[in-house]
């Protein structure tokens, strides 16, 4: 496969000039870990109208909630949220995945302000992971931004590849993650004592679809034991929802028989069909910026007190910009097969339903 795709992007490259760079870019992702593309990059920027948009749902959840968590980002702890970071030449594996300082310190540093925080607040490290190359980003690059958007993302797939629904990752992107997740490896024992649990996830998110489930997978199967980590999958965590065929889930049968052997543990309530999927109604970001809030609100609600202050969640490019958002960090562009780690702060407030303070929106940068 990798010698046919070579040539349909060698081919591309030769005979367009629209959108060559980002071909180009698109297959070099498949063979090799790379600095996002311009696509990406494009994907990862917000506007003030959708910063606003989600600041008014966020006030709305504020006040309709007897509590909620108000994130920001404890700086100077990794480089993706200096603004002098340049996240379109960043890769993660070539940068000790973006530590400012030693792993021993900043874990250190992490357990003692756990340690002195008051009841209302607590800290967490997260890595935010993207999924590796699938089919559905190789038929985005082959018809270009316009034509995938308005006509291709539609269908289940063209008379070369399938993408939908739920699309999975292309072999090469398989390889490519047993290949990466020697390198994460190799960085988890980055510490004095060469300790790999040091910052290991203790508890880790992935969205349902295939992509992601799988990303998670073939990174860390060969790390640690998932039968006991035991991934969560969340509805929440996926990609914008609706009219694109590659972001409708399976069914949980199919869910259910592939990775509930692998170890992995689907939420409760999770529907046979996907519920959340619309053929004619695409999620704005906005609304999947609330959903990952919903999303991230319940996790640190989950673990807030039980030691749990490295986790790690598996999902695309729209939700990590969406989480991004959410927390309070600059955008920053993912490859497929990328991470970035965020440093949160996390301050428990009355909401509107308690009678207290409400409507302040979450630290938006």
């Amino acid at each position: 496969m990798t010698q046919r795709l070579a040539q349909f992007f060698s081919n591309i490259f030769l005979s367009k000039s629209h959108s060559t760079f980002l071909l180009q870019a698109s297959f070099n992702h498949i063979v090799m870990p790379a600095e996002p593309t311009k696509l990406d990059i494009i994907d990862s920027k917000i506007s003030p109208e959708v910063r606003a948009a989600y600041n008014s749902k966020v006030a709305q959840f504020q006040r309709d909630s007897k509590s909620y968590w108000q994130f920001s980002i404890v700086p100077n702890k990794f480089v993706q949220s200096l603004d002098e970071t340049d996240d379109t030449k960043f890769n993660y594996l070539d940068q000790h995945f973006g530590k400012i300082g030693e792993w021993d310190d900043l874990v250190e540093e992490l357990h003692q302000l756990n340690k002195q925080a008051d009841k209302d607040t607590q800290y967490k490290i997260l890595f935010l992971a993207r999924h590796y190359t699938g089919y559905h980003n190789i038929a985005h690059a082959k018809y270009g931004d316009d034509a995938w958007n308005n006509h291709w993302s539609k269908l289940n797939g063209d008379d070369e590849y399938t993408w939908g629904p739920d699309a999975e990752l292309i072999p090469e992107s398989i390889e490519l993650a047993k290949k990466n997740s020697k390198l994460v490896a190799k960085e988890l024992e980055n510490n004095r004592h060469q300790n790999k649990s040091l910052i290991t996830p203790q508890k880790m998110y992935v969205s349902p679809l295939r992509r992601s489930i799988d990303t998670l997978y073939y990174t860390w199967d060969p790390i640690v034991d998932l039968h006991h980590i035991q991934p969560y999958i969340q509805e929440n965590w996926r990609e914008t929802t609706g009219v694109h065929t590659c972001d409708k889930r399976s069914t949980r049968s199919i869910i259910v028989d592939k990775y509930e052997k692998l170890g992995f543990v689907i939420e409760p309530g999770f529907t046979e069909e996907d519920e959340l999927y619309q053929d004619n109604y695409r999620e704005s970001f906005d609304e999947q910026a609330a959903r990952m809030n919903v999303a991230l609100q319940q996790l640190f609600t989950e673990n807030h007190g039980n030691g749990v202050d490295i986790v790690g969640i598996t999902s695309h490019s729209g939700s990590i910009k969406t989480q991004l958002l959410v927390l309070g960090h600059r955008p920053f562009a993912v490859q497929t097969g990328g991470m970035i780690p965020v440093f949160v702060r996390a301050v428990k407030k009355k909401g509107g339903l308690s009678g207290g303070e409400a409507g302040s929106s979450c630290k938006i940068l």
